[in-house]
């Protein structure tokens, strides 16, 4: 099994089957044009299903790799919440370009995490904001994400992440290509 194929699965599971905007996931490597490779193959098999991998941030041995569905990603972001939120951390212009250009921007400068990635990954605007008021202490419950307002619908999402990753794995084991997993979702331009 590749291991990059393995990332995937185990880590992009809910996104490959349309149920998230996105995953991410640190990934170990010893060679960066294998794994500059891998992240373009990638993009050529998935890119046409409406989904875009991206190196966000690189170590001298990792990678932290965002898997995305544009059209979810562009719906997240697109409500005034979600933007004023986002503009106090410098995202000033809201297409999907330039808000991914300022995450890689803030994670590489950074001092701390920049913990509004909560946004880009699909998670409820209120647990990314309890998330930050409490440094990450007192949730209700945890998962995906650390959960803060509605703790039942949020169970309920990561028990059908939890559903898809198992049946993802079981598939991809019994030779299901990663191509043949994933949902095709269209688009907007």
């Amino acid at each position: 099994m590749i291991l990059f194929e393995k990332y995937l699965i185990e880590h992009c599971s809910p996104t490959l089957g349309g149920l998230k905007t996105a995953n991410l996931f640190n990934y170990p490597y010893d060679d960066e044009t294998a794994l500059k490779a891998d992240v373009k193959k990638w993009n050529r098999e998935l890119n046409k299903k409406g989904i875009i991998l991206e190196i966000i941030k690189q170590n001298t041995d990792t990678a932290l790799i965002y898997v995305y569905r544009v059209k979810k990603l562009r719906e997240d972001i697109n409500n005034e919440n979600a933007k004023k939120f986002l503009y106090k951390y410098g995202y000033e212009d809201f297409n999907t370009y330039y808000m991914i250009k300022r995450l890689k921007t803030r994670l590489r400068e950074s001092e701390e995490f920049p913990h509004e990635i909560g946004m880009f990954l699909g998670y409820p605007l209120e647990d990314v904001k309890g998330f930050i008021e409490n440094a990450g202490q007192n949730s209700k419950c945890s998962g995906c994400w650390k959960v803060y307002c509605n703790e039942c619908e949020a169970v309920k999402i990561f028990n059908k992440f939890n559903k898809c990753k198992k049946i993802y794995s079981k598939l991809f084991l019994s030779g299901s290509t990663i191509s043949k997993l994933t949902v095709s979702i269209q688009n907007k331009k």
